[in-house]
C-alpha cells in the first residue's frame, strides 16, 4: 500500500492550520495564551490576536502539509524496501 503524499500533506495542513486558527481565537477571547505566545518564535508574524490568527492558519498550513507530505514520503521509502 502506497500513500498519498499530497493528500496527505493536505489533510495534516487543514488540521493543523485550522487548530491554531481555532486555539488562538479561543485564547484571544479569553484572554490567555501565554503558552501560544511561543508560536510566535517559529511562525514569523504570529501574534495571539486576531490577524494573528490568519497568520497562524497560513503557517499552520504550510508546517501541517510539509510534514503530512513528509511522512507520507518516508512511509512510501520504507514500506517499499520492507518488501
Amino acid at each position: 500500500m502506497r500513500l498519498d503524499k499530497v493528500a496527505l500533506g493536505l489533510a495534516a495542513g487543514i488540521l493543523w492550520g485550522a487548530g491554531i486558527f481555532l486555539l488562538t481565537l479561543w485564547c484571544h477571547y479569553r484572554g490567555g495564551g501565554n503558552t501560544l505566545i511561543l508560536l510566535s518564535q517559529v511562525y514569523l508574524g504570529y501574534s495571539v490576536s486576531l490577524p494573528g490568527a490568519f497568520i497562524g492558519l497560513v503557517w499552520g498550513f504550510v508546517d501541517g502539509f510539509l510534514g503530512g507530505w513528509l511522512l507520507a514520503w518516508l512511509y512510501n521509502r520504507f514500506a517499499r524496501d520492507a518488501k
